[in-house]
This record gives C-alpha cells, structure tokens and sequence, in this order.
C-alpha cells in the first residue's frame, strides 16, 4: 500500500488535536508526534535524512535567541512585585478613593489590576493578589458574589493584553515583529478593554445598586489626604517602573531584554523600599521564574520539532490552501481563525496558541495582504478569552485557589460569563476598527524605501590622451 504525501499534513493535525484531547503535555506530545512522522516521512522517501539535520540548529537557535531572554526577566519581575506589597497599597488606598460611590470596590479592582498588568505581566500575580486582599471586603460589605468573583479574574486577565505582556514578546518573536510595535499596537486594545469593564460595572451600579454597594462609612478613611497619600505611594513607584520598562522600549533606548532586566532590578528595589525584600522572596521568586522559563522553551522546542517535520511534508501548503480559499477573502479569514482559536483556548494556554497556531496562520495572513502586527494584537486579544473559559480558565482556577470555602465553584464560573463576553466584544471591534491597533504605532518617515535614488558623483577622471608621470 503506498502513502500519498498529501496525507501526511492533516494526519499529523489530527494526531495532535488527539493528543491534546487526551490530556498528554503539549510540549512532550509535539515532539513525539514531530520525530514519528518525522521518521515515517523518511522511510517512504518524502524527505531524506539530512531534513532532520536542520533539528539541532533550530533549538540552538531558540536557545541563543536573545529576544526570548527577556521572558524571564519579566517574569521574574512579576514573581518579586506580586510578593512586595505594591497590590496592597494600590488596592486599599484605592479602594477607599472610590469606596463612597456604589461599585467603588469593583473600579478599583480593575485600574489597579491593569496597573498591575503592566508592571508584572503575569495573570496568576494579578489575580491572586487582587483576590486575597479584595475579595474578603467585598464578601463582609455585601458585594454580590458573582460579581466580586468576575471582576477580580477579568481584571487580571488584563495582563494578557497590556504592555510589558509575556504573549506580546512571544508573538513579537513568532510573527518576526519588533516588540516595540506588538506593545504600541496594544496600547488602544488595552485602554478599550478597561473601559468596557468600567462600563459594564457602571450599568450594573445603576440597574442593580445593591449587588455593588458603597463602603459603609464607617469602613472609610475621614482624612482623604491620608487616602490620596496611600494612592500616590503605590502609584508613584509603578509609574516610574513603567516608564522604565516600556518607556525605554518605546524611545529606542534600550532592547526588550535590557528593559526586562532593568524591570526586574526595578522590582527588587521596590521590595526594599516597601520593606518586604527577603532573600526567601527572591528565591520563590527565582524558583517560579525558572518554572515558567523552562516550560515556555520545552514548548517551544516541542513546536520547532512539529513545524520542521510538518513543512517538510508540505504542511504550510496544505493549511494556505485550506484557509486562502474560505469565502469572504479577509474578512472570512478572520472569522474563522478568530473563532478556531476561541475554541482551542477551551483547551490550550497562550503559549501553546501562540507556539503550535500561530507559525501556521502567519503566512497565510500575509499573503492575503493582512498586516501581522495587527494580527498579532488581535490573537493576543483573543487569547485573552483562554483565562475566563469556563471550567477550564486558569483565572478560574487561581482563584478558586484562594477563594474562602464559602465561595462556589458555580458562582465563580457564572460570575465569569459576562466579562467573557466583553473580551468577545473587544475582539469584534478589533476586527471592525484597525486603527485600534494601527494608530498607536510609529508610522516612520512616510517615504517608500522603493522610491529611494542614491547618486554617488564620480571622480574627475584623466582624459584618454593623457600620461601617467612616474617620478
């Protein structure tokens, strides 16, 4: 029986949808599934066995990618900022700024969780943190439970999407982008994400005051200039962190990985400053990066060994005839990845998304004239949605984690619906207003490199009849 090569694209497609169903490790199920095939293809002479050759190459390159570097930096950053102190200030002092108007709680729940997105990058240290010190007072002062638990893990999905955002730098690096763009395309999907959530907190304040009640006044501070130095001291600190790290991305000063590193040590001085460093805090913080970074790279090496084998077998071919041909042309395109991907978030994380999906849609997008910075922040908006899937969100579970036994399961996962829908509702108006996205980023010169003539003027050469003197 012979093997038509045209097979080979999709089994492998199927094989790891199979995989993934039964719960085996991405990282470890992408190789498997990479060197089997890998293997097959050179026994029935698709490729020969110099192809894999290209194998040891290609992980030497994710490891010496410098870009990459900057994961654990920023990781690291967050893992010290989540234990310093810095989400207590920001919570309580403003917490009591707007704890006299009904939903005050909540607002402060969500500006300071996109503080905290863009100082720690990480979903679990924004979530946790909101949801051990906020979710007790909304809980005593009478907050409706479902909305004490959506706010608290949608806010902290935030991260995903606001700058220094870890998925940013790993779309940045899959889609061959600057980090800088990927981080200026973010900036209006960020701000437009907070709005909605602020907006959906404003109708409920209005149509059912009684689920988000104000502070009562006895739980309020009487001196405001106590309150608005609580706010600025916790406010100030992150805000000169954050022009440390995006500021210098944005103003070419400084790479990614060297604002990364900046961030980090930014963070350690903010724990001294806070009075809360220890060394048994860096090290947790160290031993939490070091777990993140080493699961980031086995995925990474797992997705290089899938994707060589699967271009070898013309795999790339197969998913651009598959997805060019879809009727509506962009448009249609966009609805259907953004759809596929909604659902694969049911099941993977970002990174896999991003490692696994992503080198898959690229080429496609940029054939059909789609611009990948835009694409990228879109996927990056829609992943967004992977932390709120109900029963499978990470958000979730974080904060079932650390949710008091009184608090149900049920009441966490329907308190997670309506803020799904207002990412969903994002991710339209992404799709329906590029300038979003587009607007935030540096147009250039506005000259086209094409169009660009360079006349170099010659020398005065001698005439014809003229003689060389030689002395």
């Amino acid at each position: 029986m012979t093997i038509d090569m045209d097979v080979m694209a999709p089994a492998m497609f199927g094989g790891l949808v199979i995989f993934l169903l039964l719960g085996f490790p991405v990282a470890f199920s992408l190789s498997a599934l990479g060197l089997f095939f890998g293997f097959i293809s050179i026994e029935l002479g698709f490729f020969g066995p110099q192809f894999l050759g290209n194998l040891p190459l290609r992980v030497f390159g994710i490891l010496s990618n410098e870009l990459l570097l900057a994961i654990p930096f920023f990781t690291l950053m967050g893992a010290v900022l989540e234990r310093c102190g810095l989400a207590e200030d920001l919570l309580e002092g403003t917490g009591q700024l707007f704890g006299k108007v009904p939903g005050g709680l909540a607002y402060a729940v969500i500006l300071v969780g996109a503080v905290l997105g863009a100082i720690t990058g990480t979903v679990a240290a924004s979530v946790i943190a909101m949801g051990m010190i906020s979710l007790p007072i909304m809980m005593r002062y009478g907050y409706d439970m479902r909305i004490a638990t959506g706010v608290i893990a949608a806010s902290g999905t935030i991260t995903v999407v606001i700058p220094p955002a870890l998925v940013l730098i790993v779309l940045a690096d899959v889609l061959g982008r600057s980090v800088g763009d990927m981080y200026a395309g973010a900036i209006g999907p960020s701000i437009l994400q907070v709005v909605l959530f602020l907006l959906f907190i404003a109708v409920v304040s209005v149509v059912a005051p009684h689920k988000v009640p104000p502070l009562p006044e006895d739980a309020l501070i009487k001196d405001r200039r106590k309150v608005w130095l609580m706010v600025l001291r916790g406010m100030v600190p992150s805000i000169v962190l954050i022009f440390l790290v995006l500021g210098t991305i944005f103003l070419g000063l400084a790479t990614p990985t060297e604002a990364g590193a900046m961030g980090a040590v930014g963070a350690v001085v903010l724990a001294v400053f806070n009075g809360r460093f220890t060394w048994s805090l860096l090290w947790q913080a160290t031993e939490n990066t070091m777990r993140i970074t080493a699961l980031v790279i086995y995925i990474l090496i797992g997705a290089t060994v899938f994707t060589l084998v699967f271009q070898g077998v013309d795999g790339a071919i197969w998913i651009e005839h598959l997805l060019s041909h879809l009727p509506g042309g962009q448009t249609g395109f966009l609805i259907f990845t953004q759809i596929f991907i909604f659902l694969l978030a049911f099941f993977l994380d970002f990174f896999e998304i991003a490692f696994i999906v992503l080198p898959l849609l690229a080429p496609v997008a940029a054939k059909l004239g789609i611009d990948l910075v835009w694409f990228g922040v879109l996927i990056c908006v829609n992943v967004q949605t992977s932390f709120m899937h109900p029963p499978f969100g990470f958000a979730l579970f974080y904060l079932r984690g650390i949710a008091p036994p009184e608090v149900k399961s049920s009441d966490i996962y329907w308190g997670a619906i309506p803020w799904l829908f207002l990412q969903l509702i994002l991710v339209a108006i992404v799709i329906f207003w590029p300038e979003s996205v587009t607007y935030w980023i540096h147009k250039g010169t506005g000259v086209d490199p094409s169009t660009v003539r360079i006349e170099v003027p010659l020398p005065d050469l001698p005439d014809e009849d003229s003689q060389p003197v030689f002395r």
